[in-house]
């Protein structure tokens, strides 16, 4: 069973860092609440929208991105360095932390953020999405698409979080 959100999701602006954050309480331990997260992205999906996943890599390349279409080195080990779909994994503690770079064309930088962390018998799952414009069509860019990124990013989480409620069984 997945309880409502914890909290009101966090948008906001510290310095030029721009963030939009929530969390889900899962009844699963940390390890079994990571799996989906380790499997994200390539043939596996988003967990939400993948149509939309998917226009936003075209239109990357459309751009001279690098697009959609690099998928995943392997489908649930993750490591440093590697890519998964349009972005490259920054930061992976096993069980904890899954931290995304994105090398899609933007005017900023954009990082993607998954955290577990143990609590009251089960999980708290963190998504964060940060963004650090580069002047004001990066800041037009960000807000402009917040609705459609407060949508995806809320539905990721929310299929993530169903996803976990089998608590590892299944896969």
């Amino acid at each position: 069973m997945v309880e409502p959100i914890l909290e009101a999701p966090v948008t906001g602006e510290f310095g030029r860092l721009l963030q939009y954050s929530r969390a889900r309480w899962v009844a699963c331990p940390p390890a079994a609440a990571f799996k989906p997260i380790q499997r994200i992205g390539g043939t596996n999906g988003w967990y939400y929208g993948n149509w939309l996943w998917r226009l936003r890599g075209f239109l990357d390349k459309l751009v001279g991105g690098v697009g959609h279409r690099r998928g995943r080195r392997h489908p649930e080990l993750v490591a440093p360095g590697d890519f998964i779909d349009f972005w490259r994994v920054e930061t992976f503690d096993q069980d904890r932390l899954l931290r995304l770079r994105a090398e899609m064309k933007l005017p900023g930088r954009a990082r993607a953020e998954f955290e577990v962390s143990e609590e009251r018998g089960g999980s708290i799952v963190r998504f964060s999405a940060f963004f650090k414009p580069d002047g004001w069509f990066g800041r037009v860019y960000w807000y402009a698409l917040l609705p459609v990124h407060v949508l995806v990013f809320r539905g990721m989480l929310r299929g993530l979080a169903r996803e976990m409620g089998q608590c590892g069984r299944g896969r």
